[in-house]
């Protein structure tokens, strides 16, 4: 009976922590995939000669991605089902940003200042 409240204790220590860490490598890869979704679309807008405010949709952007990472057949759909950035079009010169229930899912490992410049709502 020690050896099972020994494991029992182990177990209620353990689960909680790899979860957590679970979620803040989920958060880690979302601003990854932000990053490399704004390098793209500052590839493609040099690329084209747009102007801040033009607009890209996912298949303008995908070119600019590497073909054998997980981003590039995401379809502009994040981890959790969402569509990154709220919607399928991105804005030249403005920075992604995390979708909003992406964002309250992580909300609780992730801080505001972890998603900063991709904040969905950026504190003033």
């Amino acid at each position: 009976m020690i050896v099972v409240s020994i494991i029992g204790l182990l177990a209620t220590v353990a689960i909680p922590n790899f979860l957590r860490a679970r979620k803040r490598a989920q958060a880690t890869r979302m601003v990854d995939d932000l990053r490399l979704i704004d390098n793209a679309l500052d590839r493609y807008a040099n690329d084209n000669s747009k102007a801040g405010g033009s607009f890209a949709t996912w298949e303008d952007l995908q070119p600019y991605l590497k073909k054998n990472i997980v981003l590039y057949n995401s379809g502009g759909i994040d981890l959790f089902g969402n569509p990154i950035n709220d919607g399928p079009v991105f804005v030249v010169d403005l920075v992604p940003k995390v979708n909003s229930s992406s964002f309250s899912s992580l909300s609780d490992i992730a801080p505001r200042d972890f998603w900063a410049p991709y904040d969905p709502e950026p504190v003033p």
